[in-house]
């Protein structure tokens, strides 16, 4: 898989789909402990008929590099890989911790992004007294038992238990410096006194059963968007492990059916 050196990182990508024809590039950003395949299953069917890319973080997947300390240095690494492939306007689509990277970017170049789609994500992250009581201790805990808490939370009651263990190993593979260093950058995430800004039609797609970041935030900073549309589907906060065809099929519906 190619990659390009950014700022003492190798930044692996992915590029594929016709170049001409389909409208501006798809652009997938997976979340905290997780890799680009997150986006197999759109992958998949967007290369049918448009330029699509994704890429790993850096320290995630088969990325290189030292976690970044705030979204906006995460922001940059994404805007570097897509000015490397003279990628000037496009669709971001961000899951998790990727929707506040693609919030940044809409933020900070708003003539660039054609539309936003936000699966999973906040532009602020908040805590109950008993939840952020719990995130706290959680991180004095051995790194694995910490990885493990989270993503063990992540998922709709009965999703397959083996496949969360799978998911959990391969976030645990995460060096514990990127891990952290990026936990801190979202815990330090506010966006949302300036949503107001952001013009751009957007699509906030949200899991009923998130617990990690709940709908009820997400309905929050719905209020703030200008041009939004919402939907909420029957899944945790993995809404593209868990329910990838209807993921698909909101994001085609997005693309397709606005003017």
């Amino acid at each position: 898989m190619p990659q390009l050196e950014v700022d003492g990182a190798a930044l692996t990508y992915d590029d594929e789909g016709p170049r001409s024809g389909g409208g501006v590039p798809l652009v997938f950003i997976h979340g905290w402990t997780a890799n680009r395949h997150r986006w197999d299953h759109q992958m998949d069917h967007f290369t049918q008929k448009r330029r699509v890319i994704r890429l790993d973080l850096r320290g995630h997947g088969e990325s290189e590099g030292s976690g970044r300390r705030t979204v906006a240095e995460l922001a940059e690494d994404v805007l570097a890989v897509l000015d490397h492939l003279g990628v000037d306007r496009f669709v971001v689509v961000g899951h998790s911790m990727g929707g506040m990277i693609a919030q940044t970017l809409t933020l900070a170049h708003p003539e660039r992004v054609e539309r936003l789609v936000l699966v999973n994500s906040i532009s602020k992250m908040t805590y109950s007294r008993g939840r952020g009581l719990l995130m706290g201790v959680s991180t004095l805990v051995p790194f694995k038992l910490f990885v493990a808490a989270n993503i063990q939370r992540a998922f709709a009651p009965g999703y397959p238990r083996e496949k969360i263990r799978e998911h959990v190993r391969a976030s645990a593979g995460t060096p514990q410096e990127v891990v952290m260093t990026c936990y801190g950058a979202m815990r330090s995430f506010d966006v949302l006194d300036r949503l107001g800004e952001i013009r751009t039609p957007t699509l906030l797609i949200h899991g009923y059963h998130d617990i990690q970041l709940p709908v009820s935030q997400m309905l929050r900073m719905a209020k703030a968007y200008p041009d939004a549309e919402v939907r909420i589907v029957d899944a945790g906060h993995e809404l593209p492990l868990e329910k990838p065809e209807e993921l698909t099929a909101a994001l085609d519906r997005f693309l397709t059916d606005r003017p």
